[in-house]
Formats: structure tokens, C-alpha cells, sequence
């Protein structure tokens, strides 16, 4: 038997709709709707946004439910606001009365709320889920000592922001063409007779037929660097003459490219500074121009990638709710966060943590003593001589070190499951705030999980 709809479909004005259609009270969104504390997060929210100044903003259950929709479902801008405009559900779940057949806001909007947010309305926002989560921790301080409870996972990684891989001769020449624009722009206000020369021709041929090479020898890189150093090198010279020269405009080029012309010259200056001294390391090296609060971070842990380009989070992991405690654009020592992590456990539930469990890079002799004056047991071998455990306390020893892996599973999710791995936004503001709603939406789902539903 065979069941087909012709393509000849009835008139969308023909298209019968229910208005008693219900929305099953099952519904995954009507059930994180009902567990999610709204007035609280919309409290955290509306420290960023002045009372009486400005137009009237968005509601905040909007803007929140909104941007867990995005991260939930791996959406772009664009998709999300379609998406919700398309089901009643997720306006449901976004707190509205009526179904709304019309965008709720611009796409654009996401930006705006990324920098108004910033990474520690999401400390606030995980911190209330942590509350949610563990009534029982919860302890009034009362003057006196609470005895050590619970275990604390912590670990760092890299949220890698979605760039291009870059290497110095790609970074030159995108340099170099960038001030070829900029000498474009500057040339008609300047007065000049003649447009000054930049070889952009010349240059982009020697480029083109290095990068395309899949072999090439350290020689023919450090010549191919040299020819698109001194292009920049030209380039902002020419820059600063005609800069010089024009009269009675105060802003002769927009923020944008002001902006493009300061990092091109702190990354011209870092490059030559390499190429004089044959070294690849440099302070604060620029690695992105659109970007350039990048770092490289050496870490070498997923497959043969030895640098990851990202910011460096230190995350705690509390009965499989998530928290970042660290986030650096800087590489740096992770052993630094134990002290820091544990008194944000302490300060969450009123006393410290009895177990951190900890790969051996926190086991510094500093980290050891801090936690013996606290009583706190880390998962690290003691120093000096081995002492004779019975079987019991080895297979106990066993687990609590190999619980630890939990946090890299919630690693793997995030990065896998929610794109932590790739973090688009452009902005330092905007990317700490998108790292910062992935490790939420993370604790939504183990919260919905917990409360024996799925999203």
C-alpha cells in the first residue's frame, strides 16, 4: 500500500490549524521550563543592565532561554531566533503567554548580550544550579568548624577558538594586504600625486608559490617571511607619511581599521623581532589579527596537535556539576587553582572539600602543606618511603584516583557535544561568555538528567 502527498498542496490560507492544540505537559521543554530558577537568573542578569537608562531591554527569560536554545541545539544566531519563532514549545519554555508568529529580536542582538554578560554572570548562573542541586550541602556559617565533606575533580583544558591554524608567512601576508587596504582608503584624503608603491602583485605571486608547496624547506620559508616583512615594513611606512599629511580630519581612519593598523604593527614588530633573533617564541605573541587576545598554549594531549590556540579554563567538578574557576588567555601553571578551587567549594557550601582529586601536576609541596593544614586528602603519592597498605586501602586508593577521570568525560562532552573546541565568537567579552554558557547548558543536562528527563 502505498501513502503519498501530491505536491499540489492546499493554500497556506487553507491550512486548517487547531486553536485548541496543547502543549503535552512531557514536553522536554515544558519540564526544564518548570526546574530552571527564572527570577534568580534573570536577578544575576539585570546587574549588567541600568534601571532607568536606555530603551526598554529584553526580557531576561527571553534572552536566557534563548541563548540555552542555541548552545543546547548547536544553533547559529540566525537559526535560533527561527527556530523558537517556529515553535510553541520553546515560547513556552521562553515564558511567553501567547504564541508569537513574528522573531522575537534580532540575530544581531546575540553580540550585545554576549558583552553584556561576560563570564561571570555564568559563575553566578552555575552557582545557583550548584545550590539547586545540593540543598543538603548547604551550610549557614555559625562561627563554627565544619568538618571536611565531598570530593572536588579538577583539571584544566583549552577552549579552542575556530581559527585558522596559523604560521608566521600566512600571517604576514594577510598582514601585508590588510595595510595594502588600509593605503586604499588613505590615498584620495591625502593629497599625494602619486599612489605610493606596495609590489602587491609581486608579493601575493611569491606568497602563492611558497604556501602551495607541500614541502618546504626552513630556507624557502625564511626567505618567503623576509620578502612579506619588508612588504609591511613599506606599507606602514607609507601609512605613517600619508597620516602625516592629512589636514583637518581628526579620525582620517574608522575604529575598525585604527584598530587593524595597531595590532598589524605590534605583530610586524613581534615577527621581526623572531626573524633577527631565529627564534618561533615571543611575549604575548599574535597569532589571529582579528583576534588578537589569542595565545598559543602548548599542551600536546589531542593527537598530534602540540599548540592549541585558545583560552586555558580551570574547571572543578563537583558530583558531575561543572565550574569554571580559571580562565586565562595566558598559558599558565594549572597547580595555582587548587588553593582558589577549594576555597570556591568552601564558599558554595560552607566548608572544604574532603577529597581533591588531582593528576600530579597539583601535587606541588606547596599545594601538600596547604591541604594538611585544612585536612584536606589529595589524590597524589606521598612523599618518602612507600608505606605497607593492606588490600582495602589499595583498591580505595585505586578508585578515588581513577574517579578523577570524570572530569575529563565532562571534557569530552562539552568540547564534543557542545562545541567548546570551537568557540566562534570574536571578542574576548563575547568568547568568555560563550564558554561560560556551554559549561551551563552542561549543568542543565546533568540537572534535567537528575530529575529523570532528557534534552
Amino acid at each position: 500500500m502505498i501513502d503519498y502527498i501530491s505536491e499540489k498542496q492546499l493554500k497556506i490560507e487553507e491550512f486548517i490549524s487547531s486553536f485548541e492544540f496543547k502543549i503535552s505537559p512531557e514536553n522536554r521543554w515544558v519540564k526544564l521550563a518548570a526546574l530552571l530558577p527564572w527570577d534568580t537568573l534573570a536577578q544575576i542578569y539585570y546587574k549588567n543592565v541600568s534601571p532607568d537608562k536606555g530603551r526598554k531591554s529584553i526580557n531576561a527569560r527571553v534572552v536566557i532561554g534563548a541563548m540555552i536554545i542555541k548552545h543546547l541545539l548547536n544553533l547559529s544566531d540566525e537559526d535560533v531566533i527561527l527556530i523558537i519563532q517556529e515553535n510553541p514549545s520553546m515560547q513556552y519554555f521562553l515564558g511567553l503567554e501567547t504564541y508569537h508568529s513574528e522573531p522575537l529580536f534580532s540575530p544581531t542582538l546575540f553580540v550585545e548580550i554576549r558583552k553584556r554578560m561576560g563570564s561571570q554572570t555564568f559563575t553566578e548562573f552555575n552557582d545557583t544550579i550548584l545550590r539547586i542541586a545540593f540543598p543538603e550541602k548547604q551550610t549557614e556559617p555559625d562561627g563554627e568548624d565544619i568538618p571536611n565533606k565531598g570530593k572536588l575533580q579538577i583539571d584544566a583544558t583549552v577552549a579552542d577558538q575556530y581559527i585558522k591554524y596559523p604560521n608566521d608567512l600566512d600571517l604576514l601576508n594577510s598582514a601585508r594586504e590588510k595595510t595594502e587596504k588600509i593605503i586604499d582608503l588613505l590615498y584620495p584624503k591625502s593629497g599625494l600625486n602619486t599612489k605610493p608603491r606596495t609590489y602587491r602583485k609581486e608579493l601575493r605571486k611569491k606568497y602563492l608559490n611558497t604556501s602551495k608547496k607541500k614541502k618546504k624547506s626552513a630556507k624557502e620559508i625564511r626567505k618567503a617571511v623576509r620578502l612579506q616583512l619588508n612588504g609591511v615594513k613599506r606599507n606602514l611606512g607609507h601609512i605613517d607619511k600619508m597620516l602625516d599629511k592629512i589636514q583637518g580630519e581628526e579620525f582620517p581612519l574608522s575604529f575598525k581599521y585604527q584598530r587593524q593598523l595597531m595590532i598589524i604593527t605590534t605583530l610586524y614588530y613581534q615577527q621581526q623581532e623572531m626573524y633577527d633573533e631565529r627564534k618561533h617564541t615571543v611575549a604575548d605573541r599574535i597569532v589571529s589579527i582579528s583576534q588578537p587576545h589569542v595565545r598559543p598554549i602548548v599542551r600536546g594531549k589531542q593527537g598530534n596537535k602540540k599548540v592549541e590556540f585558545g583560552s586555558k579554563i580551570g574547571l572543578s567538578l563537583i558530583d558531575g556539576y561543572a565550574r569554571i574557576d580559571t580562565l586565562s588567555w595566558d598559558a599558565y601553571n594549572e597547580s595555582h587553582d587548587l588553593q582558589r578551587q577549594a576555597e570556591a567549594y568552601k564558599g558554595l557550601f560552607g566548608y572544604y572539600p574532603e577529597l581533591i582529586q588531582a593528576d600530579e601536576i597539583y601535587a606541588t609541596n606547596e599545594n601538600r602543606k596547604w591541604c594538611k593544614e585544612r585536612n584536606i586528602r589529595i589524590t597524589a603519592k606521598p612523599k618518602g618511603r612507600p608505606t605497607k597498605k593492606i588490600a582495602l586501602d589499595k583498591r580505595k586508593a585505586k578508585i578515588e584516583f581513577n574517579e578523577r577521570n570524570h572530569i575529563e568525560g565532562k571534557f569530552g562532552q562539552a568540547k564534543q557535544g557542545y562545541r567548546l573546541n570551537e568557540v566562534k565568537a570574536k571578542l574576548k567579552n563575547t568568547s568568555e561568555a560563550w564558554i561560560g554558557m556551554i559549561v551551563f547548558v552542561v549543568n542543565i543536562i546533568k540537572l534535567a538528567h537528575e530529575n529523570n528527563f532528557s534534552i
